[in-house]
């Protein structure tokens, strides 16, 4: 069974820091480009950092440049988003996405909530 499965999530207060992991079953990460997204309440969906399989570059929404950081363990098959100085503007349910070609898998998200 293929899965994508997130966690890290939390709630915590307004310059603290989570690590969120993406990890993967019935697949190998290491050929896929990951991306963090993540969707706030009435809000759309939107891109937080992504990650490619090829060479490892990254990308960041300008709104989370210098604070978020995406990394890979292929050898555990897990993908990670560092979030430090966490901003009450960050709350939402952030989601893993897997991308090959065809192939395209989603986690269930997790919910991070940054507040006083």
């Amino acid at each position: 069974q293929v899965l994508l499965v997130e966690s890290g999530g939390g709630f915590v207060q307004p310059g603290g820091s989570l690590r969120l992991s993406c990890a993967a079953s019935g697949f190998t990460l290491d050929y896929y480009a990951i991306g963090w997204f993540r969707q706030a309440p009435g809000k759309e969906r939107e891109g937080v950092s992504c990650i490619s399989s090829s060479d490892g570059s990254t990308n960041y929404a300008d709104s989370v440049k210098g604070r978020f950081t995406i990394s890979r363990d292929n050898a555990k098959n897990t993908v990670y988003l560092q979030m430090n100085s966490l901003k009450p503007e960050d709350t939402a349910v952030y989601s893993c996405n897997a991308l090959q070609g065809w192939y395209n898998y989603w986690g269930q998200g997790t919910q991070v909530t940054v507040s006083s």
